[in-house]
């Protein structure tokens, strides 16, 4: 049986470290097989927890005394290098942060921990997490597990890359604009980018993307997701936007319990605007359009009724003023920072402060017209990238369907949900003709997260390509 628990759904293993079936010792010996066996290949840890056996001698001795801290109290867990474990590194994928090591958990690893969830390391990230492919100067470039010639994709390449090998059954990464979603389509995997506030935030790294990033899970199943979600969301004083919502599993005043939502009303958006996509994840996203209709949802076929291009346009500025910032704080950043990234803090330096106020404004108009579309339909379902998988070492693919794009031409159906603070998954859809899989969104209203599971669900159920492993993995 040890042979086959990476491929259990986080429940069932829980269930089995509670019946004393394994242990949590023995469930960790079993990945770290697996990550000695495939992580050289892959570049997926790049820092390993030197209390990982403690860790999970701990939830073994509380799994015999029947005081499990959570269902995830003894489940290995590999967490983002942008997010702060104590006595873990911290390096942002950059110079300026090397031998950056927190002494204490930002909260969502902090949650992580008291639920007795064994920390095994951390992966890898492009700096600042500003990219949507993975390498950096520190540790070097991260492969697809479904083809080590290709990117996983970014910023959270690294960590779907160990989910994807089964080097790990959960992640927790970030998304700032799309850093979940399409990384987990990339490799066929279930992404949460939990909405504004959901997942609370503090004692981390700077934020240089305003509140645009979030925490969220990364997993092969919707429901070990939800096993995560309970864990990492709920209210916290630190976070003031986290108050705003009941604690997760509670249904807000006056709305119907998700799950009991009958026919939902869904808009199917399969292109923004003139924006090339790869043909074969158009056929791949109509699709799964039809399993979702199937689950008894009523689909309309439009574009979408708002313009993303100026907000999609902002988001680069908003990185550079970010790196500016970072620039302020620490006298040595034009010494230590990759030439790239110092440039672009300099540009950001340049940004007037009336413009800078200008997209905050912009921002917040965006979020009320945003709002109003979910008056007319429940969720949104779109493509989670524009573009299959490349080649492991390139930034971004140069061209899509046969034209020419730029740096976020990929990225053209995540950044607008991150600005406008909606929650989304990303669930797998039937693959391309070469067997890579490919991704598809859902987006719902604000506080839609358990919504989004729930359908994730039903869908999951009808969707023959959902829990396949890549062949390096499966081996």
């Amino acid at each position: 049986m040890n042979r086959d628990l990476h491929d259990l759904p986080l429940r069932a293993v829980a269930r089995l470290l509670r019946e004393g079936a394994i242990s949590a010792t023995a469930l960790l010996d079993h990945y770290r097989a697996r990550i000695e066996r495939l992580n050289p290949q892959l570049n997926a840890i790049i820092a390993f927890d030197g209390a990982m056996t403690a860790a999970a001698q701990a939830a073994d001795e509380r799994l015999r005394a029947g005081k499990a801290l959570s269902l995830l109290d003894g489940i290995p867990v590999v967490i983002k290098d942008n997010l702060a474990a104590a006595g873990l590194p911290a390096t942002w994928g950059t110079r300026v942060y090397a031998g950056h090591v927190p002494d204490r958990d930002e909260l969502p690893v902090g949650r992580l921990r008291k639920a007795g969830a064994v920390f095994v390391g951390k992966t890898n990230v492009p700096a600042f997490t500003l990219e949507g492919y993975t390498d950096n100067e520190l540790f070097g470039v991260t492969s697809n597990p479904w083809d080590l010639a290709l990117t996983p994709g970014g910023s959270s390449g690294g960590a779907v890359a160990a989910v994807a090998a089964g080097l790990a059954p959960l992640a927790i990464g970030t998304d700032g604009g799309g850093s979940i979603r399409r990384p987990a389509a990339h490799t066929g995997l279930v992404g949460l980018k939990s909405g504004l506030g959901r997942v609370p935030r503090a004692d981390g790294l700077p934020q240089i993307l305003l509140d645009f990033e979030v925490v969220g899970p990364l997993a092969r199943r919707v429901d070990d997701v939800r096993l995560a979600m309970e864990v990492l969301a709920g209210p916290d004083r630190r976070d003031q936007s986290s108050r705003l919502y009941p604690r997760f599993g509670e249904a807000t005043s006056g709305d119907t319990r998700p799950g009991q939502a009958g026919n939902l009303r869904i808009l199917c958006v399969e292109r923004l605007g003139n924006h090339p996509v790869d043909p074969g994840i158009s056929a791949s996203v109509r699709r799964a359009a039809e399993e979702v209709a199937a689950c008894g949802h009523d689909i309309r076929y439009a574009p979408l009724p708002f313009d993303v291009e100026t907000i999609a346009a902002r988001w680069p500025v908003i990185g550079k003023v970010g790196l500016a910032m970072l620039a302020a704080q620490r006298p040595r950043f034009f010494e230590e920072c990759e030439g790239k990234y110092a440039a672009m803090a300099r540009e950001g330096e340049a940004v007037l402060a009336h413009e800078h106020l200008s997209i905050l404004q912009e921002i917040a108009a965006f979020r009320a017209t945003v709002g109003a579309m979910f008056s007319e339909f429940d969720l949104v379902l779109m493509p989670s990238t524009a573009a299959q998988p490349w080649a492991a070492r390139e930034p971004y693919p140069k061209m899509i369907d046969g034209r020419e794009v730029g740096p976020r031409g990929h990225a053209v159906f995540t950044g607008w949900v991150n600005a406008s603070g909606h929650p989304a998954i990303s669930l797998p859809a039937q693959p391309d003709a070469n067997g890579l899989p490919i991704g598809f969104q859902l987006i719902a209203d604000i506080g839609g997260e358990e919504l989004l599971l729930d359908i994730a669900e039903q869908y999951e159920k009808r969707a023959p390509f959902a829990q396949r492993w890549p062949k390096m993995a499966s081996a």
